[in-house]
């Protein structure tokens, strides 16, 4: 197992360095478990993540779920970080990773899609949208949350928030990026899951 990794976590990290996705390069109706529903139907885009757990997390959220996983560069760690292995466990190659050298790049990626912002200073609950296959979940990086000017951006759709008690800060990157995914996938029956 442990060569296993020696020789393939190079090759997937390389792969994402060129900006195109990684899986277990396979066509998606070959993929384990995958139906028609589960191919990337909702889209997790963290811009300019810094800590290597909480993308791991979101690969392992990615391949449990059947959703995407975009990142903005810069990436404040690199893909052959013990942490980011080890927090997407054996999951790396059953989910979908796609890394963008610039949000524009993946606003090209992504469109035409519905983008919801999630920030702490949204008026907006983020249960309160009724989601839609193809619909993106924007985070920010763990230190900052968004920037004024990326949650601006013409391509976002609406600035959401997760309920929090007053005087907290926000939650963890990963969880927040759980919360939302499942909630749009509940909205849709777990289309495609096992219940």
């Amino acid at each position: 197992m442990v060569l296993l990794w020696v020789v393939y976590f190079p090759i997937l990290a390389a792969v994402a360095l060129l900006g195109v996705g990684y899986g277990a390069g396979l066509p998606w109706a070959e993929q384990p478990g995958c139906t028609r529903y589960t191919r990337g139907v909702f889209k997790i885009l963290f811009y300019t993540p810094e800590i290597p757990g909480n993308t791991g997390n979101a690969i392992r959220l990615a391949a449990i779920t059947g959703a995407q996983l975009h990142l903005v560069e810069p990436l404040g760690f690199t893909f052959e970080d013990a942490h980011l292995r080890r927090a997407g466990l054996d999951y790396h190659d059953l989910a979908v990773v796609t890394v963008h050298k610039t949000l524009e790049d993946a606003w090209d990626a992504l469109a035409p899609a519905r983008v919801f912002a999630f920030t702490t200073t949204a008026a907006t609950s983020y249960a309160d949208i009724t989601y839609r296959p193809g619909d993106v979940f924007m985070f920010g990086p763990e230190s900052v949350g968004l920037p004024e000017k990326v949650q601006q951006d013409e391509h976002i759709t609406e600035r959401v928030k997760i309920p929090m008690v007053p005087g907290r800060r926000s939650l963890n990157l990963a969880n927040s990026a759980s919360i939302a995914v499942f909630e749009a996938w509940r909205q849709h029956g777990f289309a495609g899951g096992k219940i």
